[in-house]
């Protein structure tokens, strides 16, 4: 499900629906040069290409004649990885007080203000 220009109530109580049925769900809007997105894709599973990164030897030390690991680019290896998403009611309910909060400030663009 895609919204745009829908009010914060009419976007949370959409995305609730969705959550609960483990529909995907994006919500957008632009103001002028501001804007913002959001997407609840519920538990999403994906797989991510890794460069290989060999393993050290233990015990060898490092000199002219420690022969030292090459890394193939095209050597990769398929790493699955699995993220849960918030539904938009709890990513808008932070509690901006306390410590955490504080650091998460620093982090958090100014348009997710815009949208509150």
């Amino acid at each position: 499900v895609c919204l745009t220009c829908c009010s914060r109530d009419v976007m949370v109580r959409i995305n609730h629906v969705c959550h609960r049925n483990s529909i995907k769900f994006f919500a957008g809007d632009v103001f002028g040069y501001h804007g913002y997105m959001f997407a609840d894709l519920g538990e999403h599973e994906f797989v991510e290409e890794k460069t290989k990164v060999p393993k050290a030897s233990p015990g060898v030390e490092d000199g002219p004649d420690t022969k030292k690991a090459r890394v193939d680019p095209s050597e990769t290896t398929m790493v699955k990885k699995r993220l849960v998403f918030c539904p938009l009611k709890e990513a808008l309910s932070v509690d901006w007080r306390g410590e955490k909060a504080a650091a998460a400030l620093k982090r958090t663009a100014p348009d997710y203000f815009l949208l509150q």
